[in-house]
């Protein structure tokens, strides 16, 4: 996958304030989440983000970006090699997924985000879902333009296809973040990291 940007968040001492400043600013949608003391940013289309009160008093008021990987373990493991360092090595954020925070070699901070599929779930691949969707007009034309034996290779290319395809990313931005339960940053499910990220290979 090309490792897009799949969220950004705020910490900030005062969350109220920061609300009232970019809400004065920007055209964003906030969304409070009470249960996880969470605020996610709508912004219409492209990376959403999440405000929040700093986790700890020593904690930089800042923004922190979040890259969507495959997998947060791997991501770190290369990241350490490369001469990063970590300050959040890994953490589950519930059944949605998982994340990871380091610092480069030159000091700059920055997030991984790798978005958990649904257990039982498997869709089918490209190929299949564009086999799958030519299948229904074929079934609704009329039996001289789509014989019963053309609908045939759809439904059995989309079968195939999916046995053979990995979970797809559970949706990331759109709910808020199993981690800020946890009360640590990490990036909440966001619906466009996981539109813009391929299905995981097993």
């Amino acid at each position: 996958m090309p490792n897009p940007f799949a969220h950004v968040e705020l910490s900030t001492d005062d969350v109220k304030k920061a609300k009232k400043f970019y809400s004065s600013v920007f055209a964003w949608k906030l969304n409070d989440m009470p249960a996880m003391a969470y605020t996610m940013i709508d912004v219409s289309g492209g990376v959403g983000g999440g405000l929040q009160k700093k986790q700890t008093p020593e904690q930089p008021s800042a923004w922190l970006p979040y890259v969507q990987v495959d997998d947060v373990k791997a991501t770190m493991a290369k990241v350490l090699k490369a001469g990063g360092k970590a300050m959040l090595e890994y953490q589950e954020v519930g059944e949605m997924g998982s994340i990871a925070i380091f610092v480069d070699p030159q000091g700059a901070t920055l997030g991984l985000w790798a978005a958990k599929a649904p257990a039982a779930v498997e869709p089918p691949t490209p190929a299949a879902k564009k086999a799958a969707k030519k299948a229904p007009a074929k079934a609704a034309a009329p039996a001289k333009t789509a014989p019963a034996k053309a609908a045939a290779p759809a439904k059995k290319a989309t079968k195939t296809s999916a046995k053979k395809a990995a979970p797809a990313p559970a949706p990331a931005p759109a709910a808020a973040p199993a981690k800020k339960a946890s009360k640590k940053a990490a990036p909440p499910p966001a619906a466009a990291p996981a539109k813009q990220a391929p299905p995981k290979k097993r």
